[in-house]
């Protein structure tokens, strides 16, 4: 079993940066931030795996990353450079374990524990 916690969302002017947290109970090595803008599906946006290799959607990279702190057992998804279209719920995602081979890992059905949703909006 995992579970999920997400925070940091807000609202922002474009250009502004943003953290968000995700806190993890429950043993996994696999994760993953998504966003869903309304009237859209949910899109894979950042994704790390056990030994820190990660995985962006070409809409925000060089701008987001996405890091762990083990220790804290935090997930931590770094904004910057914010656009109006960033505007979204963003959820953390996870399978218990380590990411096999074959995931996709910025497909929504890779993953089965989802936190609440923190909503970020971005002001022009």
């Amino acid at each position: 079993q995992v579970q999920l916690v997400e925070s940091g969302g807000g609202s922002v002017q474009s250009g502004g940066s943003l953290r968000l947290s995700c806190v993890v109970s429950g043993y996994t090595r696999c994760m993953a931030w998504f966003r869903q803008a309304p009237g859209k599906e949910r899109e894979g946006v950042a994704a790390i795996d056990g030994v820190d290799n990660t995985k962006y959607a070409d809409s925000v990279k060089g701008r987001f990353t996405i890091s762990q702190d083990n220790a804290k057992n935090t997930v931590y998804l770094q904004m910057n450079s914010l656009k109006p279209e960033d505007t979204a719920m963003y959820y953390c995602a996870a399978v218990p374990g380590y990411c096999r081979s074959y995931y996709n890992r910025l497909a929504s059905t890779t993953y089965n524990y989802w936190g609440q949703g923190t909503h970020v909006t971005v002001s022009s």
